[in-house]
C-alpha cells in the first residue's frame, strides 16, 4: 500500500500518455500492459515447449536422417549449448539496442529457423538449424523478463506478472510432451517445429502494437571480446559437464572445461575493468541478488534427476504410453501455475525467505517421498508428490525472479534476467551430469542373463530393445533386472536431489534474510 500511495498525485517523468494532457503514473500502469504480457508469455511458452518436444521426436529424426551417434548427441545438445553461451550477451544487447527490438527480431528468426529445423534433410543441416534456433531462443527469455520489469511499475502488479511468466514457462514444459506426442502420432516429425511459425507470427504482429521499447539510456559499447569470452566460457563448461556425465573423464572434456573456466575468469576480470561492462559484476555484491541466483541454480540442479528420468520411469518401467506419460506429469505444471500466481502475495504477507525456503523444503520432501517408488507404485503417490514439487518450485522460482528484477536498476534488467536464465541452464547441465551419472552408474551394474549384449547396459531403452529380440522368458528376466537397477539408480539420485533441495532451503533462509519485495508494507 505504501508504494501505491507514494506514486499517487503529480505526474512523474517517464510516464505513459493516456490522453490529452494526462500522463499515467507508474502506479496506474501502462495502458494495454496485460495484453503486452500475453505477448511476452507467448514467447516464453514457445521456448519452453520447444525445449521438450525434441526428445520425443528424436527416434523419428534418427530413423529418417540416419545420424551417427555423435551427430545425434549434437542434435540434442547444441540448442542448450548455444542458449547457455549467449544468454548474458543477448540480455546485455537488449539493454543497449532495445528489448522490444531484440525480442521481435529474435521471434521472427525463431519462426524462420523452425522451418529450417522441420525440413532439415541431413544430420549436419539439423545440427546447424538447432544451433541457429538456440541463437534466436537466447534473445527471447531475458527480453521477456526485462520488459516485464519496465512495463509493470507497481510492485504488486509486477509480482503477479512475474508469476504468470513463470507459470507459463512451467506449463510449457508439461504441454510440450502432450502436444508433441499428439503431433507425432498424426503427422511427421517436422510438425513439432512448424507449430512455432503461426504462434510467432501472432506474437510479432501483436507485439509491434502493444510492446513498449525500453533500453539503457547510457549503454556504452557492446564489447565483442566479452561476448566471445562469455560464449566460449559457458559452452566449454556446459560441454565438459555433459561429457563427464556421458563418458566419465575424457581429455577432450577436461580440455573444454579448462578452456571454459579460463574464459569465464577472463570475462569476470574484464567486466571489472570496463567502464560499461557487458555484465555489471557489482550486482553480485547484493546479497538478495546473489542468494536468489544461487537458489535457482541449486534448485534446478537438485530437480534435474527427477525431470530428466521421470518420463523414462513412467514409460519404460511402468509401461505407460508417451501421451499417457505426458498427462501423468501434469500435476507438477498445475501446481507451479497455481503457486506462481499467489507467490508474490504470499511473500509480502509472510516474507521472501519464508516462501522461498518453504517452497524448496516442500520440493525436497516430495523428492524424498519419491525415493520409494517402484514398478507397482500407484499413481496417487506419484501424482501427489509431483503436485507438491510443482507448488514448491512455483513459489520459489517466482519469488526469486521478482527479487532478481527488483534488486537492479531498470536499465540493467536485461543483463540481470540473463544471469537468472544462465543459472537455470547451468543448474540443469550440472544436475543432469551429477545425478544422471548416479542413475547410469547404478543401472550399468545390473546382472542380466548369460549372454546379455552390452547395449542392454547402456540404457533402459537399450535393454527394452534387446529384450524384444530374445526368447520371452530370457527377455522378461533381463527386463526385470534392468528395471530394478534403473529404479534403484533413480531412487538414489532422487534422494541426493532431496538433500540438495533441503540444504538449499536452509541456505536461502539465511541468504535472503531481511529481503523484501517492493511494495511490502
Amino acid at each position: 500500500m505504501t508504494s501505491t500511495l507514494r506514486h499517487e498525485g503529480a505526474p512523474r517523468s517517464g510516464g505513459e500518455a493516456t490522453g490529452p494532457g494526462r500522463i499515467a503514473s507508474p502506479a496506474e500502469g501502462r495502458p494495454g500492459r496485460w495484453l503486452a504480457l500475453a505477448v511476452l508469455v507467448l514467447a516464453v511458452l514457445l521456448v519452453a515447449v520447444d525445449a521438450t518436444v525434441l526428445g520425443l521426436a528424436t527416434p523419428y529424426i534418427s530413423e529418417d536422417l540416419k545420424p551417427s551417434g555423435t551427430q545425434l548427441l549434437w542434435i540434442g545438445d547444441v540448442y542448450s549449448f548455444v542458449i547457455a553461451g549467449l544468454l548474458v550477451s543477448m540480455g546485455s544487447l537488449g539493454d543497449r539496442i532495445g528489448r522490444k527490438r531484440i525480442l521481435l527480431g529474435g521471434a521472427t528468426a525463431f519462426g524462420l529457423v523452425s522451418v529450417l529445423n522441420a525440413y532439415a534433410a541431413t544430420p549436419s543441416m539439423m545440427i546447424l538449424a538447432r544451433a541457429l534456433l538456440g541463437v534466436a531462443g537466447a534473445t527471447l527469455m531475458p527480453a521477456t523478463l526485462a520488459l516485464i520489469r519496465n512495463i509493470f511499475h507497481e510492485p504488486r502488479e509486477r509480482s503477479l506478472a512475474v508469476g504468470i511468466w513463470g507459470a507459463t514457462a512451467s506449463a510449457g514444459t508439461a504441454i510440450g510432451p502432450i502436444v508433441g506426442g499428439f503431433l507425432l502420432e498424426h503427422f511427421w516429425w517436422g510438425s513439432v517445429f512448424l507449430i512455432n511459425v503461426p504462434v510467432m507470427v501472432v506474437l510479432v504482429l501483436v507485439g509491434i502494437r502493444t510492446l513498449p521499447e525500453s533500453r539503457n539510456p547510457r549503454p556504452g559499447p557492446w564489447d565483442l571480446a566479452s561476448v566471445v569470452m562469455s560464449l566460449v566460457g559457458m559452452i566449454g563448461v556446459v560441454y565438459a559437464v555433459k561429457e563427464a556425465a556421458a563418458e566419465g573423464f575424457t581429455w577432450p572434456g577436461a580440455a573444454a572445461g579448462a578452456l571454459g573456466a579460463l574464459a569465464l575468469h577472463g570475462f569476470v576480470r574484464r567486466q571489472l575493468t570496463l567502464p560499461a561492462p557487458l555484465l555489471d559484476m557489482r550486482l553480485f555484491r547484493r546479497r538478495g541478488f546473489s542468494g536468489a541466483v544461487l537458489a535457482d541454480l541449486l534448485t534446478v540442479l537438485g530437480m534435474s534427476g527427477l525431470v530428466f528420468f521421470l518420463s523414462q520411469f513412467l514409460q519404460l518401467v511402468q509401461g505407460r504410453h508417451p501421451f499417457e506419460a505426458g498427462l501423468a506429469e501434469l500435476p507438477a505444471a498445475v501446481g507451479a501455475v497455481a503457486a506462481g500466481l499467489v507467490a508474490g502475495t504470499a511473500a509480502r504477507r509472510f516474507s521472501v525467505r519464508a516462501v522461498v525456503a518453504g517452497g524448496l523444503a516442500a520440493v525436497g520432501l516430495a523428492l524424498a517421498a519419491l525415493t520409494v517408488v517402484d514398478r507397482s507404485t500407484g499413481y496417487p503417490l506419484i501424482g501427489a508428490a509431483l503436485l507438491v514439487v510443482g507448488v514448491g518450485a512455483g513459489l520459489s522460482f517466482t519469488v526469486t525472479a521478482d527479487v532478481i528484477l527488483s534488486s537492479v536498476p531498470k536499465d540493467q534488467a536485461g543483463a540481470a534476467s540473463a544471469v537468472s536464465e544462465t543459472a537455470y541452464e547451468l543448474g540443469a547441465a550440472l544436475g543432469i551430469a551429477l545425478l544422471g551419472s548416479i542413475v547410469t552408474g547404478v543401472y550399468r551394474g545390473f546382472t542380466g542373463p548369460a549372454g546379455t549384449p552390452a547395449a542392454a547396459h547402456e540404457s533402459l531403452g537399450g535393454a527394452v530393445e534387446v529384450a524384444s529380440r530374445m526368447p520371452s522368458g530370457t527377455g522378461r528376466e533381463l527386463l526385470a533386472s534392468a528395471r530394478e537397477a534403473f529404479v534403484g539408480g533413480l531412487a538414489l539420485a532422487t534422494g541426493v536431489g532431496a538433500a540438495v533441495l533441503l540444504a538449499t532451503a536452509v541456505a536461502a533462509w539465511f541468504l535472503l534474510r531481511g529481503q523484501r519485495l517492493e511494495g511490502s508494507s
